[in-house]
């Protein structure tokens, strides 16, 4: 039996942003030094969590979402997520193929890449993120939630870095 005391100086769980994206949408691309500036600002105080939201208009949306998610099980989520919306308009030309030249590109294993898409096997996820989003009301991307606040970058960023940062600066305080 271990009879030694929790340590004080275990840290609180990050604060949590969903960030639910397309990785076809030239706004989610904008979107990235906001992400970046969040991640530099906060480090692991703050978690970053994609959520999919592939929208019609964008015919390789969904298996990006799908390809995002091999990276996630690669252990390389975000600079997969990156990389893509990086070359977003290169995406809609190239499509599928695009996916998995990335893939290679970052060192990750693209033939799985190329099944994971054959098969599916993500498939459930990107649903279940995108119904999620409907349900709370996200329409377009990107779109953050935090502290169950809802803020829409879809039609405008202008304004959603300063106010994240505010939410985060509080729950951050009120952890301490």
């Amino acid at each position: 039996m271990n009879d030694s005391p929790v340590s004080s100086t275990q840290r609180p769980a990050p604060v949590v942003l969903d960030v639910w994206c397309e990785l076809q949408c030239a706004d989610c691309r904008d979107a990235l030094a906001d992400l970046r500036a969040l991640r530099a600002r906060y480090g692991d105080r703050l978690e970053l969590r994609l959520r999919h939201f592939p929208l019609e208009k964008h015919r390789h949306a969904f298996a990006a979402a799908q390809a995002a998610e091999e990276a996630a099980e690669q252990g390389s989520t975000w600079p997969y997520v990156e990389a893509v919306l990086d070359r977003v308009a290169e995406l809609d030309r190239k499509g599928e193929p695009l996916l998995i030249e990335i893939a290679g590109e970052l060192g990750l294993d693209a033939e799985e890449f190329d099944t994971a898409l054959i098969d599916g096997r993500h498939i459930l996820i990107v649903d279940a993120d995108q119904a999620e989003g409907k349900a709370i009301g996200v329409t377009g991307t990107p779109t953050y939630v935090i502290d169950g606040q809802r803020l829409d970058g879809g039609k405008s960023q202008d304004g959603l870095l300063e106010r994240i940062q505010e939410i985060t600066d509080r729950l951050l305080a009120e952890q301490a």
